[in-house]
């Protein structure tokens, strides 16, 4: 017997399947936050919907359930866009979550699913290789030789379940698409069908049925939406955060369930780096430093609260197991490195003018720029 394999075993076995994922899907992640909110939840709700828009509100923004439950903040933004959002996803029209990389797109998304139907798995992850099948359908193609054409050979793809269910349906990265499958979705948000030609059949959405799109156009290899597609939605632009406080906010929030989920030891004191970092990339971003007076080139990269959640954690998992558990300047040199030079002819150029004139005259900052000129040496 593998007494290694049985003690992990039942480990896992007295675990939540929440608890037991390396990633939880918010719908069980967040399980008690929606269910205390629904409890004390009597106003309206649309057709199918968990939670009325206010209380999906507050579960994006933060708040307290009827019974008291805290609700911790999933989106840290405008308040409007989030009710603008909500109140999309309330009538017949769809929604584009668009913004640069980084800007909780696709956070945001999935946390609207979850509130609104308790589902965020019925999603179409674009990419360049997504097919028209991944939108409408597939077959079993061993039933489809053995039986011919049939609803039982029919594969529903995750927007066919959530037009017949009355579920959110998810189309994450949708500028990566090609254009001909992008289409697909015109008759499906305009006529709230999806034909199946096969069997001269169709599936018509039952109430409740919406789609959430993300996209950004800053990457390479996107395909723009057409001017008939792009009418089919409600565009709502996420910003990056826009004051320091905010956007250190949303990387400790992160970095803290991150840490908790892949079970990393706890860290004491990262408070200074994280903001370190939030400035670093604050101040690359913009061209200019913190207090207005030094302009600063910007890297090719767009350094977003995404990643600077990544060089944290990063960090965070170099102190505890090969540090002293204790996130220096060490910890997180070499991860934001990584982040600021993605162009290896020209970021290198920025980033050291920045190292000279912004981080070496700096108070405080003499460990993190030691451990970055050893790095970028």
């Amino acid at each position: 017997m593998n007494t290694a394999m049985t003690l992990t075993d039942a480990a896992t076995e007295t675990k939540t399947p929440a608890e037991a994922a390396l990633r939880p899907h918010a719908e069980n992640a967040f399980a008690h936050e929606l269910e205390a909110l629904a409890k004390g939840d009597d106003r309206p709700r649309p057709p199918r919907w968990n939670l009325s828009p206010q209380a999906v509100t507050t579960y994006l923004l933060g708040g307290t359930a009827a019974d008291g439950t805290a609700i911790i903040p999933k989106y840290i933004g405008p308040r409007r866009l989030v009710e603008v959002a909500v109140a999309t996803l309330a009538t017949d029209r769809a929604l584009l979550l668009l913004g640069v990389p980084g800007t909780a797109k696709s956070w945001v998304s999935e946390h609207l699913a979850a509130a609104v139907s308790g589902d965020s798995t019925l999603l179409v992850q674009g990419t360049a290789g997504t097919s028209e099948e991944a939108m409408r359908y597939g077959w079993n193609y061993a039933r489809l030789l053995a039986e011919g054409p049939s609803r039982q050979a029919l594969v529903p793809s995750p927007m066919m379940n959530a037009m017949a269910n009355g579920k959110v349906a998810r189309v994450e990265e949708l500028t990566r698409i090609p254009a001909d499958v992008q289409d697909t979705l015109i008759t499906i948000l305009s006529e709230k069908t999806l034909p199946i030609p096969e069997l001269g059949d169709e599936v018509q959405a039952a109430k409740g049925f919406t789609v959430i799109a993300t996209a950004n156009d800053r990457d390479r290899g996107v395909n723009d939406l057409s001017s008939a597609l792009r009418r089919r939605f409600n565009t709502v632009v996420l910003p990056l955060p826009a004051t320091a406080e905010d956007e250190v906010r949303i990387v400790a929030q992160r970095v803290e369930s991150l840490g908790r989920s892949l079970e990393l030891p706890a860290i004491p004191a990262a408070a200074e780096e994280i903001r370190r970092v939030v400035t670093i990339f604050r101040e690359l971003r913009s061209g200019r430093t913190e207090d207005g007076r030094t302009k600063v080139k910007s890297p090719s990269g767009t350094l977003s609260p995404a990643e600077a959640i990544s060089v944290v954690t990063g960090g965070i998992a170099l102190a505890a197991h090969f540090g002293d558990g204790t996130l220096r300047p060490e910890d997180v040199a070499a991860g934001l490195i990584g982040a600021v030079i993605k162009d290896p002819s020209a970021d290198p150029v920025v980033w050291r003018e920045y190292l000279e004139t912004v981080v070496k005259p700096r108070d405080g900052w003499k460990g993190f720029y030691e451990a970055c000129r050893e790095l970028s040496a």
